[in-house]
This record gives C-alpha cells, structure tokens and sequence, in this order.
C-alpha cells in the first residue's frame, strides 16, 4: 500500500543557481553601524511581552496546549515542523529516516490519523491516506507551532476544529511594520552533512495601508547518503544509506487586508514538489533499493472575518490538487514496470457565527462542507467521492475564575464509487465538553478538565484500494478523558524571573480501531475493525527563565510522557499488549543560553523501549534511543538589517538508532546557517 502521496517529475538546478546569486547579491552589505542599546532594549521588551501572551494563553486554555513560536523555534536543532515537534510531550513522531524520509505525528498514541494538521487556520487535507507529511513542512516560514489535545480552545472556530482528537497548528509568518516601514526582506541559506544545499527568500511588502503582501520560496537538496551500522546477530558492519536522495521545491504566496468596514481577509496560494528516492528497510541483507516517488501539491486558500455588535462572521475556501507518482524498477507486472499515479483534489468551505448573548455567554454555529476526489492509474480502480458535512452547535459560559465550553458536532459523510460498493453514509453525532477554573485566589494556578467523543473515517486506501481496501470498515471511536492543572509565575528582580508548568493525567479508549493484517499470503493484505486499545497516561511540561546576570539569560524546557496503551481486543492474541511503537517512557530537556549577541541551545531526546508489532517478545522489541543536539548562533546588526549566523551539531554522540524497525537514523551530522534579514 502506498502511504506517502504527492509527486512531480524533475526539478530543474536553474532555481537552486537562481536561489544563490540572489542570496548573495543580497548578503554583501553597503554600511556598518552598531545597534544601540535603546533599540536592544526594545527589542528584548518585544520579545518579553509575546513570551507573556503565549504563557497566558496557554494557562487560560481549558484543553492541554502546548506552543513553539519566536526565539524558541530558532534556537532549536529543526529543519522542519517533524523535527520542532519531537520536544512536544505525549507525541510520537514516526520517522522513517533522513531528509526525505516520512515523518507524521501520533498524539497520545491515537493514530496519525486522529491529529488534525492546519496551515494557517484551514485544515491540510489527505482523503487517501489521512497522513500529513510534516517534513516537508520547512520552518523557514513558520512563526508559531500550536499542539492541542482534544480540540482548540475556543468555540469561534469551523466546524473541522472540532471534529478530531487533536489539533496541530502552523501559524505562517505575518508582515508587521512600523515606524514607516514597506518592506522586510530575509535571505538564508543552509548547508551541511549529506550534501545539503538549502536556501531560502523572504519578502514581505506594505501595499497600502490597509493591504500587504509576502512571497517564501525555498529550495532543498540532498544526497542523504548517510552511515549506519547494521548488525544480523553475527556480524556487525557500518554502511551507508542509498536511494535517499531527495531534492524539493516550495512557493507561497499571501495577501492580507483590511476593508472599511474593519473586517478582514487574508489569501494563500501555496505550490510544493519533489523528487526522491525511497531507501526502503535494511532486511535480508538488501540495502539498495530504486524505488522513486514523484510528489506535487497545490492549493488556494482564503478567510474572511467580520464583526458587528454582538455578531462574528468568519468563512473560509480552499482548493487543494496533489498529484503522486511512485515507481518501482523492481516489481514488473503484466503491463511492465510497477508505476502508480494518484491524483487528489479537494473542495472546501466553512463558515461560522457567533453571537455573544451577553458580558459572559457566547454560542457559535459552524458549518463545512468538503469533497474530496481520488483517481488513479490501477486497474478497475473505484474513482471515489467524498462529501462530508460538518455541523458544530457551541456555546461558552466565561467568568472570571470559570470557563465552560461544550459543542456537538454532527458528521455526515458520503462516498460515491464508479465500480465495486461504496462504504455507503455515515452519520454521527460526537460531544465534547471542556472546563478550565481557578479554584483560588492564586491567578497564576487553574485546573482544566475535558470529555471528548470523536471518530475517524477510514480513509481511501483503507477503503479502496485495489485488493487490499474493504468497503465494509466501520470508523474508529474514540473516547478521552482529561484532567490537569497549569501553574505560571513570573518574579521581578529575581534569578528565578518565570516558571511555567503544566501536567496532565488522561485515559483514550479507541474502539474499531484500523489495522492492515496479512492475508493467504504476505502479497496480500487487508484492512480490518479489530482493535480495541485503552491508553492511560501522564504528561508534565515545565519551563523557567532565568536572569543570570543584566547580560545572561537562561531558558529551560523539561517534558516528560508516561503512556500505557494496551491492546484489550482478545483475552487470547496479544491481549494487554502494548501496542506498536508505543514507549512507556519518554521524554526531552533542552537549555537556551543568551548573551549579548551571542546564543546557545542545548537539547535531549529520550524514547523509551518500544515493540514494532503486538506480541511484546524478543524477537519485536525495539530497545530505546536518545539523542544530544547542540547549536550555537551569532547575530550581528549592520545598519537596519541583521545577520544570523548558526552551527549546529546534530546526535552529537553519533548513536545509531531506528525510530521505526530496519529504517535506520542518520548518526552525528552538521549544519550551518547564514541568514541575512532587513
């Protein structure tokens, strides 16, 4: 089954000599002069009161949300959203090696397919497989990561936002001027181990007043020829990494504005392909591989949000085509070569109101609709169509010390197929119910609580694809208690300037649950409702700043995962088993150093032993990894703009590790940043 999608065949090296004679015309600056400290002061003022707001916002929310944004996403060892997020706690990033390697996200051992991934408010789509790829999602133009478990904490959303067990927001960057200011302009360009050629643009332009404009571009390559060792139990050897080359391509484009009437709108246009080779895993002895995958992906987006009185109006569209190609040299058919082609696209519109009835209660009612279409090259293949219909009713009682906000969703999907049987209509009512309170006099403590019932569509392929679908799958349900606490406090003229701490116990049912199981024989496969897995847990999530001296700052973030996920499906097969790839204990500590222009970031990874199939024996026990980064940056202002320049050391132990079996991780690497800004 193919589990990755999009696909384009070739990207030219004009863009990339382009990407560079740029860059450089850029980086060579005219005049020098030292920043000031007024304008040092200021800028670290900014920098405080944006840290100040994401704490509060994250202490006010009544579900579990947990943020990356500004310095903190740059001091990080990421090169892209997959990398940013393995700091998150209760998250599993799946990662099937290098650059181009496959990378999705599992949130409290759920399923990939249970975590909703918005790019600026509007949902990124994949009726195929329900994977969201999040390495191809640069941080070049990312301004702010967003983790909620359950669903955001807020009722004035579309009616998506409610409809899946968490929620991952990408927030782009948006342009802000002052002090007469029509343009922002940034250059970077990253290089390093595997042959790495990465640079990037920024511009961001002024229109008017009331309307600006930003285009992002970047270009990456890589030969992802990487060491690893392998070892069959009697001989152990260090090889290197084939058919992992990857080279990609991203443009977006957006406009923002406001009217006359203080409504305002924003527009996306967003364009990505690749080339790249698919390593494969390293069993039997076999470490080379041809398989290539070709990915295209294209969609325009736009919102529009108006206020009058009591009343809120927000509506958004998009339009979203992929196309994927996967070839395989090796596996020869009747008609020749193995060379599937799939093509994607996908219809979508929202709107939602809002009424606030009076100074503490609002209700919202939202609305979506969603088609989305597949076809593909294979034989008698079904052409399937999905509409969906989303309805959210909400409302929201908020007081001082207590916030209540509860909805029922109502999901009506249903499929169309050219030949063979339709999975036929769903229809499902789900409720979620979410408390935030102070229980003292204490502002800076409050206890949060949620109830969410959600399920997931099968997705496409589970459904439809040729010999392996089944038409007769039921969705999977999903149950989720949560209960936790945040404490946040700041100090003036102390060591200790802020603490921040937050932790939650839960425990997910996941009834129905989707699983591939092995038929006559290991060729073919099928989809099957076998799985029924109870997941008790525990995440903690502290972070501190410290003063050290007028010029030394020192940030601190510690999280720490505790996760049971049993498969209670038979009293017989694997019964209170933890399920795949699930570790018991997990965790990450980094430490963020600044000083004058000078910075440093140091980070840990721990994954627990884990099991990559539901017998928990020897012969599927995964053993536990970790890893050590380690970055140092540089800025230096000259005149109005600024140079950025960083180095960074990635499993700085060179341990050799596998997040998924036989998918080895590449060993120590390198990476190095020049990053011009104006």
């Amino acid at each position: 089954m193919i589990k990755r999608k999009f696909a384009f065949e070739g990207i030219s090296n004009s863009f990339y000599a382009f990407s560079i004679v740029v860059w450089i015309g850029v980086s060579v600056p005219c005049c020098v002069s030292a920043q000031t400290d007024s304008v040092k002061k200021a800028n670290e003022l900014k920098e405080v009161s944006i840290r100040a707001i994401k704490l509060g916002k994250r202490q006010l929310s009544a579900s579990p949300l947990q943020i990356l944004s500004g310095k903190d996403l740059e001091r990080i060892n990421s090169l892209s959203v997959a990398d940013a997020i393995r700091f998150f706690s209760g998250v599993q990033l799946k990662d099937y090696g290098g650059i181009g390697g496959l990378k999705t996200i599992n949130v409290r051992s759920m399923g990939t397919n249970h975590t909703a991934v918005f790019y600026d408010g509007v949902q990124l789509g994949n009726a195929q497989n329900g994977q969201v790829d999040l390495g191809k999602f640069s941080l070049d133009n990312i301004d702010e990561i967003e983790l909620y478990n359950g669903q955001k904490s807020t009722i004035f959303q579309s009616a998506r936002g409610f409809a899946s067990g968490s929620s991952l927001y990408l927030n782009a960057k948006q342009p802000l001027f002052e002090n007469g200011q029509t343009d922002h302009f940034k250059a970077a360009f990253k290089t390093g181990s595997f042959a790495l050629i990465n640079p990037a643009l920024l511009w961001q332009k002024k229109i008017s007043n009331s309307v600006s404009a930003s285009i992002n571009t970047e270009y990456k390559k890589s030969d992802g020829r990487y060491k690893f060792r392998y070892t069959d139990g009697v001989y152990d050897t260090t090889l290197v990494r084939r058919n992992a080359d990857i080279e990609t391509m991203r443009v977006e484009a957006g406009l923002q504005g406001k009217l006359a009437d203080s409504s305002v709108w924003t527009a996306k246009a967003y364009f990505y392909k690749d080339n790249q080779g698919l390593p494969g895993a390293i069993v039997n002895n076999k470490y080379d591989f041809t398989q290539r995958l070709w990915n295209r992906n294209f969609f325009i987006q736009s919102t529009y949000k108006k206020e009058v009185g009591r009343y809120n109006l927000m509506a958004s569209a998009k339009y979203a085509s992929d196309y994927t190609r996967f070839l395989d040299p090796d596996f020869v058919t009747d008609e020749g070569l193995l060379d599937n082609r799939f093509k994607q696209q996908e219809l979508y519109l929202s709107m939602t109101n809002r009424y606030h009835i009076n100074s503490f209660w609002d209700v919202v009612l939202s609305g979506d609709y969603q088609r989305n279409t597949l076809d593909a090259n294979l034989y008698r293949f079904p052409y399937p169509t999905r509409n969906t219909f989303l309805t959210a009713l909400a409302t929201q009682f908020h007081w001082k010390k207590l916030d209540i906000q509860a909805n029922l969703l109502s999901t009506y999907v249903n499929d169309q197929v050219r030949q063979y049987y339709a999975a036929g209509n769903k229809n499902e009512l789900t409720p979620t119910i979410m408390v935030s309170w102070q229980p003292f006099d204490l502002k800076e403590f409050r206890l949060r609580s949620f109830y969410k019932n959600i399920f997931r569509m099968p997705t496409f392929n589970d459904l439809y694809y040729t010999a392996i679908g089944s038409t007769f799958l039921k969705p999977e349900y999903t149950k989720q208690y949560d209960f936790g606490l945040t404490y946040i406090k700041a100090f003036k003229d102390k060591l200790l300037r802020q603490v921040s701490l937050q932790t939650d116990v839960y425990y997910n049912k996941v009834k129905d649950k989707i699983i591939a199981a092995p038929g006559a024989n290991l060729f073919r496969w099928s989809m099957q409702n076998i799985g029924l897995v109870e997941i008790k847990g525990l995440d903690l999530n502290v972070q501190t700043a410290w003063g050290i001296t007028e010029d030394l700052e020192l940030n601190t973030g510690l999280t720490y995962t505790y996760q049971q996920a049993l498969n209670v499906t038979s009293v017989k097969l694997n019964y209170r088993n933890q399920i795949p790839y699930i570790p018991v204990n997990s965790g990450s500590f980094i430490l963020g150093a600044d000083w004058k222009n000078y910075a440093m970031n140091y980070s840990y990874i721990y994954t627990g032993q884990r099991f990559n199939q539901s017998a928990n024996n020897v012969y599927n026990y995964v053993p536990a990894w970790y890893t050590h980064d380690i970055a140092f940056h540089y800025n230096y202002s000259i005149h109005k703009a600024n140079i950025r320049l960083s180095a960074e050391v990635n499993n700085l132990l060179n341990q050799y590790y596998d997040v998924i079996a036989n998918f080895p991780m590449p060993g120590r690497s390198y990476r190095f940043t020049l990053a011009y800004t104006y």
